[in-house]
């Protein structure tokens, strides 16, 4: 069986999260600047509401401050899986909204300045191409179901499509941009 071998950048994170649960602020600060500028990102393009995305935000960070040892078992990149459970967190939050609030349409663009920001660059591109391929239907589902935080079953009603196909929409798009991003 062989090994699986991380990247420089995985090796930065679980070193930075072995010294956070040593109680180092500075590495928990490292950390922050790695990624709040891109959770914030996801976070407003869920909420739609900068103090809810602020505070969506703070809560997930004082987590990996306060319980840094389920951050220390993360497969895989510690930014993807950070994004994902912004994102989660963010239709949680959705979710506890009181049912006659409002939310007005907020549009903002996020500038920022990370480490290797060159690869993510790249790698965001390969992915914004592969979104581009993918014909018009299967990109509206993956929005509602990625940004919008639809559950396959509210998607199913809202677009008249079966839920499996649905849900075969949404796994063949993650399929695809997989496979874009490691091209």
């Amino acid at each position: 069986m062989e090994i699986p071998r991380r990247t420089p950048e995985q090796s930065d994170d679980t070193t930075l999260l072995a010294q956070i649960r040593r109680g180092d602020e500075a590495a928990m600060g490292l950390l922050y600047d790695r990624y709040a500028t891109v959770l914030y990102s996801v976070l407003i393009r869920v909420l739609h509401h900068p103090e809810r995305a602020e505070g969506v935000l703070e809560e997930l960070f004082l987590d990996l401050w306060r319980y840094p040892e389920e951050f220390l078992e993360v497969s895989g990149s510690l930014g993807a899986w950070l994004a994902v459970l912004a994102r989660n967190r963010a239709i949680d939050a959705l979710r506890r909204r009181s049912a006659g609030e409002t939310v007005p349409d907020i549009s903002m663009a996020a500038y920022y300045d990370l480490s290797n920001d060159a690869e993510r660059a790249a790698l965001v591109e390969k992915v914004r191409a592969g979104v581009a391929k993918l014909p018009s239907e299967q990109r509206k589902v993956f929005g509602m179901a990625f940004f919008d935080g639809l559950p396959p079953m509210e998607i199913s009603e809202m677009t008249g499509e079966d839920g499996s196909i649905v849900k075969l929409r949404i796994r063949d798009t993650l399929l695809a941009l997989r496979r874009a991003a490691l091209a």
